[in-house]
């Protein structure tokens, strides 16, 4: 089956219409685009369940400060469209910002309170706001049964779903495990900046994640000689930036002072000029 591709909305919600019709499940997968094995892996997610995959490819300015890389953030609309077709995606939908956030018209926006302030949503000011309005609108456009996410994202994935519960939306909210190379680093669309030698050491951050979490398998509890252990093992790479490091209720992103619910130990490194995020989810 050929996978159509539109920019415009109401496109979109024809074709939603048409398969509602046959009685087909309508899944989403909201992207920025420049797709990797990892944004495939969710599409393989939506087919896996037997329902029609509409994808969306649109770089959000609201999400990004006056000083990040939206004009830098890498696009490929053409090569991401041909890796969708393959991976058996239905619906390409690669809107305009007017198509998103028409001029003239009054986009709602959406915070998200108690999950959006802490961690990322502290260094990023406005950062949370911005992909809960996007996130928001995509859904109201396409109106799926489910949409699907990426686990890096955990602080991201925190915030859809509970603004989806504070909405009421009919929208269930499901999540793939990170896909990493076979390094241990995690996909990411920011990874092609990495020089030869950044590559080499960005996978530092994983195991020093793990290397927190095997503390805790060993009987350790308390968060901060969890973090601890973290920042013992990224000195094994002197090159890298420790930018962030959080150990948190893994449902209200609120910061631990000991591991005795499930948890997510978040971390953020800085290699080169490149900033790299990643997570590892424990205890319960």
């Amino acid at each position: 089956m050929t996978m159509e591709r539109t920019g415009s909305v109401e496109e979109v919600r024809r074709h939603v219409a048409a398969w509602r019709k046959e009685g087909s499940a309508v899944g989403f997968v909201p992207t920025m685009g420049a797709l990797h094995a990892g944004h495939l892996a969710l599409v393989e997610v939506v087919k896996a369940r037997g329902a029609r995959a509409v994808v969306s490819i649109f770089v959000n300015p609201k999400q990004f400060g006056p000083h990040e890389d939206f004009d830098r953030y890498p696009r490929d609309v053409e090569g991401d469209a041909a890796k969708l077709a393959g991976a058996g995606a239905d619906l390409l939908f690669a809107p305009a910002v007017d198509e998103v956030y028409p001029p003239g018209v009054a986009v709602v926006p959406v915070h998200v309170s108690g999950v959006s302030e802490g961690m990322e949503g502290a260094r990023r000011p406005g950062h949370f706001d911005g992909v809960a309005t996007v996130v928001k609108r995509l859904f109201d456009i396409v109106k799926p049964d489910f949409a699907v996410f990426g686990q890096k994202d955990g602080q991201q994935v925190a915030v859809v779903r509970k603004m989806v519960e504070d909405l009421r939306l009919p929208v269930e909210i499901v999540v793939r495990e990170t896909i990493r190379e076979p390094d241990g680093l995690a996909l990411s669309s920011r990874n092609q900046y990495l020089s030869p030698e950044e590559r080499r050491m960005a996978p530092a951050l994983f195991r020093a994640l793990l290397a927190g979490h095997l503390v805790y398998q060993l009987g350790e509890k308390k968060a901060e000689k969890i973090l601890k252990m973290v920042r013992m093992a990224l000195e094994t790479e002197p090159a890298i930036r420790l930018d962030a490091l959080d150990l948190v209720d893994a449902v209200t992103m609120q910061p631990v002072k000991k591991v005795d619910r499930p948890v997510m130990l978040a971390g953020a490194i800085v290699v080169g000029k490149t900033r790299l995020i990643d997570n590892v989810r424990f205890g319960g």
